[in-house]
């Protein structure tokens, strides 16, 4: 029988569409793993949610609303059998500096991000990701967990009146110290030391113990099956000991208190925003108010899913699309912003445990949205007695491993100046997180063009000059050659001929053209001469349109140190 995927209609149909490359050959044995997967990633993303919309600064059950759009979407339109989207730290962290605690901001946002995010799909503009380094990325990631960290100390102390900026966030936490509450504190230490140890007895089940599936039978598996829903766990235990105090009349916890219960209404994105005191807040100052984020929330929330997808596709060999994940993740804001989400990205830590409880197709992902819907339809009422020292303490344990200080030591064995913009982004990051991206951007960038500006050149000296360049020549390099060319072979006691080795020349512009018809004329004003060798076909059929005075080509080395003494011998 002919594959499915060798069919040329399907196969058109999958590149838009890449349900279809899995939808037809669907098996009963897959659909029991995906529902395992996605139950289990349920019980993950439920906790998280509310505590993440906590980091965001909205009301918990934005959380929810932005954890059930993406299983649908991205069944339909994602290429990884692993990625889940939903609300995570760092989305949480961004939206937190740019939507001022206002749900309508955030929703308006979600909207634009989903735009952005599918029109860079649709021009394929997906290439501008990769001009984010990987120290940046580091960088920005660091900072994120300090600072997200760092941030929820407040509520695991259960301090009040907190600000938001974080070196005066950093300053308010020890100067209300004093005022910590006891029950939160204790109930928070608590739950940090439980989230510790099952994630110690999850490692304690040895290497292999990421690719254990969660049904196995045995008390390893058991052991698995906690330590992965511990989150959730944490969280059903913590709300337990509240509502019990709560019921006889003890408040001893800071809870999340008032949410408001049943699904989302189904409705466009608000274009304005009309204020308690009647000031109606139009769209345009919205766009002028969400400024950067704009920029910075979109691309790091691309830059964040595709790294994820990438990475687990690697890991479980197949390939993903770039330009379709960008549009998956796109539709998928668009989307959530009808249902008062706010903007998502794939997440590390659940698409984590999508792939190690063994989820085959992206199946799986419709069922921890439909786990969500459940959530927000029957048990927002019990979320009223969340305390949020539990969910503090979810954040602080999902975020610190996205410090990984060991980054410092490799940056530095590897390449020291990567250190440079590590640190402008990490730093810069505690101020405000675009400045952070920037500026690591920018040194990146400047990096790159110095090394473009400033190729190394290799100098031999067989009585003539022999210069192998170890990179391409473009305009940015050609005036530093130059000089170097003429300080050493022309301005020289005594006047001596050079040999360009170009092999690793793939291209050349205007600029080098120009400025290498300078040259020849110079070196033969001083009757000397200048010799290419290794120029490809297509820099040389270029040169030779451009007749260049005096231009000479030969194959090797070799023969350009025979050429010159021919030409010496006779210049003689």
């Amino acid at each position: 029988m002919e594959p499915l995927m060798d069919r040329p209609l399907l196969a058109a149909g999958s590149a838009w569409l890449p349900i279809l490359s899995w939808l037809p050959r669907y098996r009963l044995t897959w659909l029991k793993m995906d529902l395992i997967a996605g139950v289990t990633v349920g019980l993950t993303v439920v906790p998280q949610a509310l505590a993440y919309a906590e980091v965001a600064g909205l009301p918990v059950q934005y959380g929810l609303y932005s954890a059930f759009v993406g299983g649908f979407v991205y069944c339909v339109f994602g290429t990884s059998k692993d990625v889940t989207l939903g609300p995570t730290a760092i989305m949480s962290l961004l939206c937190s500096y740019y939507v001022d605690r206002d749900p309508v901001f955030a929703v308006l946002l979600t909207f634009l991000c989903g735009v952005i995010q599918t029109s860079m799909a649709i021009l394929r503009l997906g290439f501008l990701l990769d001009f984010i380094s990987y120290p940046v990325i580091k960088g920005f990631t660091s900072a994120a967990a300090i600072t997200i960290g760092f941030g929820q100390l407040k509520n695991l102390l259960g301090l009040q009146n907190i600000s938001q900026q974080f070196f005066l966030q950093v300053y308010d936490t020890f100067r209300k110290l004093p005022e910590a509450r006891v029950p939160d504190v204790t109930l928070g230490l608590l739950c940090l030391a439980t989230l510790v140890a099952l994630t110690f007895m999850k490692s304690s089940l040895g290497p292999g113990s990421d690719d254990l599936p969660v049904h196995v039978r045995g008390a390893r598996g058991l052991v698995w099956s906690f330590s992965t829903v511990r989150n959730a766990l944490v969280v059903i235990c913590a709300t337990c000991l509240s509502y019990s105090f709560e019921v006889y009349g003890h408040h001893l916890f800071t809870i999340t208190g008032q949410t408001s219960a049943g699904l989302p209404p189904f409705q466009a994105p608000p274009f304005s925003e009309t204020t308690p005191n009647g000031t109606v807040i139009s769209f345009n100052e919205i766009v002028l108010d969400l400024g950067g984020g704009l920029v910075v929330i979109p691309i790091m929330g691309l830059l964040e899913s595709i790294a994820i997808a990438k990475a687990f596709g690697d890991q479980n060999d197949y390939r993903i699309d770039g330009n379709q994940e960008l549009f998956a993740i796109g539709l998928t804001n668009i989307m959530g912003s009808f249902v008062s989400a706010y903007p998502v990205t794939g997440s590390f830590g659940r698409t984590a445990v999508n792939s190690q409880t063994g989820v085959c197709t992206p199946a799986g992902g419709v069922v921890t949205s439909v786990i969500v819907l459940l959530s927000l339809a029957f048990l927002m009422p019990v979320f009223y007695y969340i305390p949020k020292a539990s969910l503090a303490a979810v954040i602080i344990c999902a975020v610190t491993p996205m410090f990984d200080y060991r980054v410092i030591a490799k940056l530095w064995r590897v390449k020291k100046p990567d250190l440079l913009p590590f640190l402008a982004t990490f730093l810069l990051s505690f101020w405000q997180v675009q400045y952070g991206i920037v500026a690591g951007v920018v040194v990146s960038l400047g990096m790159l063009l110095y090394d473009v500006a400033r190729p190394q050149l290799k100098v031999r000296d067989h009585g003539v000059l022999v210069v192998e360049l170890d990179s391409g020549l473009r305009f940015p390099a050609m005036q530093y050659l130059s000089q170097m060319l003429f300080s050493k072979a022309l301005t020289a006691s005594s006047h001596r001929s050079v040999v360009l080795d170009c092999c690793h020349v793939s291209g050349v512009d205007y600029t080098v053209v120009d400025e290498l018809r300078d040259l020849l004329r110079q070196f033969q004003q001083r009757g000397e001469v200048l010799i290419f060798t290794g120029l490809s076909n297509s820099v040389l059929e270029v040169l030779l349109e451009a007749e260049l005075p005096g231009l000479k080509h030969v194959e090797s080395v070799e023969a350009a140190l025979q050429a010159v003494s021919v030409f010496q011998h006779f210049a003689c």
